[in-house]
């Protein structure tokens, strides 16, 4: 009976597209793992100071800041902590400084009244280490904090380390409108297109390539991954990267679903399937599913749905809405997806949907002109695509892993 299951789960991944970790193959290593395994050489004589949070973790599920406070020849000085906190439990708008129990060293919070190391908070440290798990997406604001604190290191002298770690939904495609230039925000920090394909460690790289050319960096790199690879290839055990991320289908509806939120639509935030799902009480989802189903997109369906969110968005309202189910993994296109959806509510909610919103994490006026307009979604992506490939240039030059 269990080789039979087996052998049905085998296939249920081989049709949707999915590369799975394989019983027999070695699993990956992150960057913390590589450096506990080279006896921390990488940090020998430092006095460090840590940017991480629940995700920095090894393969035994020991805590970056425990390995580092505990190694042998260096000195965990500080800690400094993303959105959502060193435990990555919080979502709200500040966060304060704190203790880190563990540990008994400070938490400079990078989510509060700063959300870059200021000189104070850097004394006595002469390395800044950084081990966060990234999404792959641009607007995810892990990576803003990667670079803020890059910049930090460059204008102080300190060298940079970034224990690398997968990018989850795998780094062999990039996708969507790279952001307009002088609109660099917290939710784009860097000209990247919404889906990005890069490791934390290859984003150091194209950061300091680009905006800190004079920065000491060090990647440790990951071992045996592979660009094609997403999370569950990896063999490493998935952590909830932030409250509302609570798995990898919901990683890969992220670069299209997420693009939604700051328009009067929920994304489900405040029910068990945020990005799963989007709705409004102003949404007919029969209705919309249908259109949507019509469309056609590879690798992906929709189901109408009711929801009430209990938080966030429209708590306690009851909200027509549409099921996102990828299908096949392998021809579903996130942001193709999102910017569809946006086209149809353009089309179907004129006035009702608050369009103008759409803008804030897209960062691409002439994709938000062209949903006003409704122009087709081929013409969308052809437009992306002199920057797109300029991008890519930038991006192969930087890039550690085939």
């Amino acid at each position: 009976m269990m080789k039979w299951l087996r052998a049905l789960t085998a296939l249920v991944l081989l049709v949707s597209g999915a590369a799975v970790f394989a019983e027999g193959r070695p699993p990956v290593l992150t960057g913390i793992d590589v450096l506990v395994r080279d006896g921390f050489a990488a940090l020998q004589g430092r006095r460090v100071g840590l940017v991480t949070n629940h995700t920095g973790v090894d393969r035994r599920g020991r805590t970056t800041a425990r390995l580092l406070h505990e190694a042998p020849g260096v000195d965990l000085v500080a800690l400094f902590s993303p959105e959502h906190g060193l435990h990555g439990l919080l979502d709200v708008a500040t966060i304060a400084d704190g203790e880190d129990a563990e540990t008994g060293i400070r938490v400079y919070s990078l989510y509060g009244e700063t959300r870059r190391p200021l000189p104070a908070m850097l004394e006595g440290v002469d390395t800044l280490v950084f081990d966060i798990q990234d999404i792959g997406t641009r607007f995810y604001t892990y990576i803003s904090t990667l670079g803020l604190a890059m910049e930090a290191a460059a204008e102080h002298g300190l060298r940079f380390v970034v224990l690398d770690r997968p990018n989850p939904i795998g780094g062999d495609r990039v996708a969507g409108p790279v952001a307009d230039p002088g609109r660099e925000s917290f939710t784009a920090f860097h000209r990247l297109p919404v889906r990005h394909g890069m490791t934390v460690g290859e984003l150091a790289r194209l950061f300091r390539a680009g905006r800190v050319p004079q920065l000491d960096l060090e990647i440790v790199a990951l071992e045996r991954w592979r660009r094609a690879d997403a999370f569950d290839a990896t063999g490493l055990r998935w952590t909830n990267p932030s409250p509302n991320m609570r798995s990898l289908t919901q990683a890969f509806l992220y670069p299209g679903i997420g693009l939604l939120e700051t328009t009067n639509l929920s994304v489900g935030r405040g029910t068990d399937t945020p990005f799963e799902l989007f709705g409004a009480p102003w949404l007919d989802g029969v209705a919309f599913a249908a259109t949507l189903n019509g469309l056609e997109l590879p690798g992906v369906a929709f189901v109408p749905i009711e929801f009430t969110p209990d938080a966030s968005k429209f708590a306690g309202e009851r909200c027509g809405g549409v099921n996102v189910i990828v299908t096949d993994r392998a021809r579903f296109e996130p942001v193709r997806t999102g910017v569809e959806i946006a086209l149809a509510l353009q089309r179907s909610y004129r006035g009702t949907w608050d369009l103008e919103a759409y803008d804030r994490l897209l960062v691409h006026a002439a994709t938000l002109a062209a949903i006003r307009d409704g122009r087709p979604f081929a013409e969308i992506r052809a437009d992306w695509q002199d920057a797109l490939n300029a991008f890519r240039d930038r991006r192969a030059a930087v890039l550690l892993y085939d």
